[in-house]
């Protein structure tokens, strides 16, 4: 089998790779880049490509398998640029899979699809995918499960697998998580078990987590089995405001959403954090995962649970810890703009005016 990875320097992409390096199924893979690796592994193809910029076709020629990891978090003052990358992009991406003849194409979507939730009941594949329009993320996640509704339907000959996860952690992956969502200003001592007494979080907080390495494993299943459409990832357990607070060696303090949602908008509108107030916002109303059909039909069965994920991911926060492609090294984007404030893009930049990585 032949697979090309998009965004495969990536949180969820460096794991995919190791997973099909080690596949006897897979013959050749063919990692998709901005930034490639200046020492890459062996048994892997690395290719230069931009989703938003260059010819895909020829990238995707003779593959029989297309995993489209590539996606945008940032910059989220600029939405306009990761609706470029993460919706026109995509566009593209399908465009090239239909002009390659590729017959299986797996794409990562995300628990940021689906609607909001109404209560903590498990939902299936089968909630409606509309995300919650005044996020960009959720938002771009929704219009792309439209897109591959539309694909499916003028080409019924390529098998279309859809998976969604909840949070992805790795140690390795810490450095982008940071830059991404925390900024600078964290402090790392907060990370450490019991450095705080108190933990204050909302009382209806509830959150998934799934390792890295598990969802590679889903890929690698959804790519040597017959299966099509959508399957939720999350392991056990959930995560609720008591669990978070006894990760944290802490006692729970409810504090209402409001005040939560000000903090944030309060560290947005002073551009001291990378991560908009309307992501947090829609974070509080994601719904709880039901992953039983992905278990049934691709055999899958989580190595970590969310706990021992979300472990290693503060382990690496705390740590300063990165990982071996650009998208995830230490000192990858990240800088202070005060000369453009006015312009709008001033304050802490969780990127370089650069594209971010896939």
């Amino acid at each position: 089998m032949r697979v090309v990875v998009l965004g495969a320097s990536g949180n969820v992409g460096t794991a995919v790779l190791a997973a099909l390096n080690g596949d006897p199924a897979v013959d050749k893979i063919r990692a998709v880049a901005r930034r490639i690796p200046d020492e890459p592994a062996l048994g892997v193809e690395w290719v230069r490509a931009d989703i938003r910029t260059d010819d895909l076709a020829p990238i995707c020629a003779g593959a029989d398998a297309v995993v489209h990891l590539a996606w945008m978090m940032q910059p989220m003052r600029a939405p306009l640029d990761t609706w470029r990358g993460n919706v026109i992009g995509t566009e593209r991406v399908l465009r090239a899979v239909a002009a390659s003849s590729v017959t299986s194409l797996i794409y990562t979507s995300s628990v940021g699809a689906y609607s909001p939730r109404v209560d903590l009941r498990p939902v299936t594949e089968s909630w409606p995918t509309d995300g919650r329009p005044t996020a960009a993320y959720t938002r771009e996640k929704a219009y792309v499960e439209r897109l591959l509704d539309t694909f499916e339907w003028e080409h019924p000959g390529c098998r279309v697998v859809r998976l969604r996860p909840a949070f992805v952690f790795q140690r390795a992956a810490a450095a982008e998580q940071r830059r991404l969502f925390l900024g600078p200003f964290f402090p790392n001592r907060l990370l450490r078990t019991g450095a705080i007494p108190m933990l204050p979080l909302p009382a209806r907080l509830t959150m998934q987590a799934v390792h890295a390495t598990d969802v590679a494993a889903a890929v690698l299943a959804a790519l040597t089995r017959e299966v099509g459409g959508p399957f939720n990832l999350a392991a056990e357990p959930v995560l609720d405001r008591d669990r978070l607070a006894q990760i944290f060696g802490a006692r729970p303090i409810t504090v209402p959403d409001r005040v939560v949602k000000g903090a944030v908008a309060a560290a947005w509108g002073l551009r001291l954090a990378p991560a908009a107030p309307e992501l947090f916002a829609a974070f509080l109303r994601l719904p709880v995962l039901d992953s039983g059909r992905a278990a049934a039909e691709l055999r899958w069965r989580p190595r970590y649970t969310a706990v021992e994920a979300l472990r290693e991911l503060i382990d690496g926060l705390r740590d300063g810890a990165g990982g071996a492609t650009p998208a995830l090294a230490t000192g990858a984007g990240g800088r202070w703009r005060w000369r453009e404030l006015r312009s709008g893009i001033g304050g802490y930049d969780p990127v370089d005016r650069e594209p971010v990585s896939n």
